[in-house]
């Protein structure tokens, strides 16, 4: 008999047990639904997650997925209260007042095993409350992620945004720029996982951006519809309506996927991911640039010159294109052909500082030769006119690469590479009054 009671005793322990339990997530849920929150609400539900939590021991997967839930939503229930009140009225960053990427990494987790378990149960008890508080909070979430990055916390910002793709994955946007932050943390293996993910799902980041005139600023606004612009132009405050289709992200994401492989010493897998996008878009020019710059990091520059020039067919005025060649040309020292490039990158745009400067820089290297061959020379008369000879050429080398290197002096006028070089220039072509002028300005 004593054993029979000491059962009996026991399961009506777990019976109250069960009831407790029951009681405590009703009190939580009538809380959570509340839309008007007061902070006398917050202290009980905190409350009642104290009472609670030794209670889950024994609970159903349903109340155990149920109370995780309420527990993590703790502070977005507490920025609900705190955006009412009016000290809190034009904080943008309320959510760094609650939030940690911590605690925002709970949310995500919880939400999805509320939406998995009554996607399964069949039975969506929080679904639409739990879509509803994301569309309150998601705002307020992506701020604060930019904030992080604006204070250079940047796997806290990529943290953050993953979070908020977690519970959204319908905004593959937050994960592309995840993955970005993660980069710029220095994060490489999340940021390797997000690029991956984004891979898995094909994101290509395209969208079309509906534009039209302000009449009144006479400025440009963007529309989050066509519907909506259409609105704006049939009042009549609006007109102009254009669209801009944004450009594919695929090859950025395939460029650091293979940058990070590299990174990582994995260099044959950063090829082998590159040419599988290659393969599905032959035709991509991002994607044949991804693959030059993959080959230009591993200094495989023959590579690189013919798939920049691959590049160059479908793009033939990418003049950043042009002047990498001509670096890469300069450095093996090919000198005709790296002139031949750097002048092409003018043609295209004669402002490029860089073009400008290196082709100045080019022109000098036969300064040397000059040099070299008049010091050596002894005070004969045959020497005497080889001198005046040399001489009168390394004048005109001068006088052919003075404009560029004053362009570039001009285009930089605070670079001290370019100022030195154009000194020394107009020293030797004895340009007495410029080169005082241009010394007067150190």
């Amino acid at each position: 008999m004593k054993i029979k009671h000491i059962v009996l005793a026991s399961a009506m322990m777990v019976s109250f047990s069960t009831l407790a339990q029951k009681d405590e997530l009703k009190g939580l849920k009538k809380i959570y639904e509340k839309q008007t929150l007061s902070d006398k609400d917050i202290v009980e539900y905190k409350a009642t997650l104290v009472k609670a939590e030794p209670l889950m021991g024994a609970a159903t997967e349903s109340d155990k997925v149920y109370f995780d839930y309420y527990k993590a939503i703790t502070p977005y229930l507490e920025m609900k209260l705190g955006m009412t009140k009016p000290e809190n009225a034009n904080n943008n960053q309320l959510a760094a007042k609650y939030f940690t990427p911590e605690n925002i990494a709970g949310i995500a987790k919880n939400v999805n095993d509320v939406k998995d378990f009554e996607k399964k149960s069949g039975k969506a008890i929080l679904t639409k409350s739990i879509d509803d508080a994301l569309s309150l909070s998601k705002p307020s979430l992506v701020n604060y992620a930019v904030v992080l990055g604006n204070e250079k916390k940047y796997k806290e910002a990529a943290s953050v945004l993953y979070s908020v793709y977690q519970m959204d994955k319908n905004d593959a946007d937050k994960l592309f720029y995840a993955a970005s932050f993660a980069v710029n943390g220095g994060d490489y293996d999340s940021a390797l996982a997000y690029y991956y993910e984004l891979k898995k799902i094909n994101y290509t980041g395209e969208t079309t951006l509906f534009w039209a005139m302000n009449k009144t600023s006479k400025q440009e606004e963007t529309f989050n519809s066509k519907a909506e612009r259409d609105l704006f132009i049939k009042s009549g405050s609006h007109e102009k309506p254009r669209d801009e289709k944004t450009t594919s992200k695929r090859g950025e994401i395939y460029k650091n996927i293979a940058l990070i492989l590299v990174e990582k010493g994995k260099v044959e897998e950063a090829k082998a991911a590159v040419a599988e996008a290659r393969l599905a878009n032959p035709d991509d020019t991002n994607l044949i640039l991804t693959e030059a710059d993959l080959y230009l990091k591993v200094k495989d520059f023959d590579t690189y010159t013919k798939l920049v020039n691959q590049a160059l067919d479908n793009n033939p005025n990418n003049v950043d294109l042009v002047y990498n060649l001509g670096v890469i040309a300069a450095n093996a020292n090919k000198i005709e052909e790296a002139e031949k490039y750097y002048k092409r990158a003018l043609q295209i745009n004669p402002n490029y500082y860089n073009a400008n400067f290196n082709l100045a820089e080019l022109m000098l290297r036969a300064d040397e030769k000059f040099v070299t061959e008049m010091n050596k020379l002894g005070t004969s008369e045959k020497d005497n006119k080889r001198y005046a000879a040399l001489k009168a050429d390394r004048e005109k080398n001068f006088s052919a690469l003075l404009p560029y290197l004053e362009k570039a002096y001009e285009l930089q006028p605070d670079n001290e590479a370019a100022k030195k070089t154009l000194m020394s220039v107009y020293n030797a072509l004895e340009m007495t009054d410029k080169y005082k002028a241009l010394k007067a300005k150190q």
